[in-house]
């Protein structure tokens, strides 16, 4: 998720689990522990741009991450503060604030790789990565606690009232996803399409209306659904074309499985002149966000090639 929204999760738990005791210090250093996974996109400069992509939501996003910073972050604080608060209570806000930052982002599509170093990347896609409706109210109620005194009742009420809103709000994506996702079948048979796989995932900023991917041998078929239009899906296809990852050269190390792991095979390549677009179909379509003017792919790179040979990769920037 975006940046604010991790910042409203980890400074609410926080509150949770030490905020009778430490007071608006734990929304903050909750808030500080739930950016601290997201700190590995400095690393980027230093890396292949498609290893940066796989480095991203990797360690930095494991359980093991917070094992072991966890106690580390825990034991320095403890001592910053004289022992003025519990080893257990540093503990706890410290452990919490940081697990809860990829628990979180596995329910987009993006996913992690929650149990690293296995290289399963956990994704539910049922919340797209900025979505206000999760994170306005999530907010408020943060920002009303910390304006009441830490030995307030009322203080760990509306706080909680906050997780538990947000926590409903997940659960409500997931309904939604599985509800839409039984539907599939019958969407694409009512075309006389039959697919191998698809997969539901929702629009920017809204978890009222999604998109929905399917894939035969040959093409990719594309449809939308708003929950509140329960009219006929128009179906729009994408041949998956000539060109597959695995018919690619490399100059040096070859990437191409590390990019069919990245989508999830869900791809496509176009090749102009000697560059070689890569378009990574999860992320959806740029035409339900411009008013059908740019109908691409909205998360892609490009190759540079000679003679057949890739030589150069970079990411498009949209």
């Amino acid at each position: 998720m975006d940046s604010l929204t991790q910042i409203v999760l980890g400074g609410a738990v926080a509150e949770l689990v030490a905020g009778k005791k430490m007071g608006n210090k734990a929304i903050f250093w909750g808030a500080i522990a739930g950016t601290i996974p997201d700190l590995d996109v400095f690393l980027r400069a230093f890396y292949h741009p498609i290893d940066a992509a796989l480095l991203h939501r990797g360690f930095s996003h494991s359980i093991l991450f917070s094992i072991i910073f966890g106690p580390l972050l825990a034991w320095v604080f403890f001592h910053i503060y004289k022992k003025k608060y519990s080893f257990k209570c540093w503990l706890h806000l410290f452990f919490w604030g940081l697990i809860t930052h990829p628990m979180l982002d596995m329910f987009t599509n993006y996913g992690t790789q929650f149990f690293w170093p296995l290289d399963t990347r956990i994704t539910f896609n049922t919340v797209f990565v900025i979505d206000p409706l999760y994170t306005l109210p999530f907010l408020v109620c943060l920002v009303w606690a910390m304006f009441l005194k830490r030995d307030n009742p009322k203080r760990f009420k509306i706080n909680l009232i906050g997780i538990v809103y947000s926590s409903c709000y997940l659960i409500w994506g997931v309904i939604v996803k599985l509800i839409l996702l039984s539907q599939t079948q019958t969407v694409f048979s009512n075309e006389h399409i039959s697919v191998n796989r698809s997969m539901v995932t929702p629009m920017p900023l809204t978890s009222f209306y999604w998109y929905t991917l399917g894939e035969d041998d040959s093409t990719y078929y594309v449809y939308y659904t708003s929950i509140f239009n329960g009219d006929e899906k128009k179906i729009e296809r994408i041949s998956k074309g000539n060109i597959r990852l695995e018919n690619l050269k490399w100059k040096d190390i070859n990437y191409s499985d590390k990019l069919n792991f990245m989508s999830n095979g869900y791809y496509i390549l176009e090749q102009k002149n000697d560059t070689i677009s890569y378009y990574d179909l999860r992320f959806g379509l740029t035409g339900k966000l411009t008013g059908e003017k740019v109908n691409k792919p909205v998360m892609g790179y490009q190759f540079i090639t000679q003679n057949n040979v890739v030589h150069k990769a970079e990411q498009m920037n949209r």
